[in-house]
């Protein structure tokens, strides 16, 4: 009877050991996926600011160019007929 409990539990052992290899391999692909995951996140996060600055830019110079013809109306508006 010795023999068969030291072997169940040397069979516990081996469960556990699997498991716990198991569990290692797991949390190093979350953690090649999370390190992926992280580096697509940087690379898009960049194209959005690059987009950002040009949006940005471009309502900068549509407000100038809206701005200068607003004073132009206004200019020749307040000019009287010759």
């Amino acid at each position: 009877m010795g023999a068969n409990l030291a072997m169940t539990f040397d069979e516990r052992l081996d469960r556990l050991a699997e498991r716990h290899e198991a569990l290692a391999q797991s949390l190093e692909l979350l953690h090649a996926s999370t390190q992926d995951l992280r580096a697509s996140v940087e690379v898009h996060a960049a194209a959005h600011d690059r987009y950002l600055a040009t949006l940005m830019s471009a309502i900068s110079k549509l407000l100038e160019t809206a701005t200068n013809h607003e004073r132009r109306l206004t200019r020749i508006e307040g000019q009287s007929p010759s």
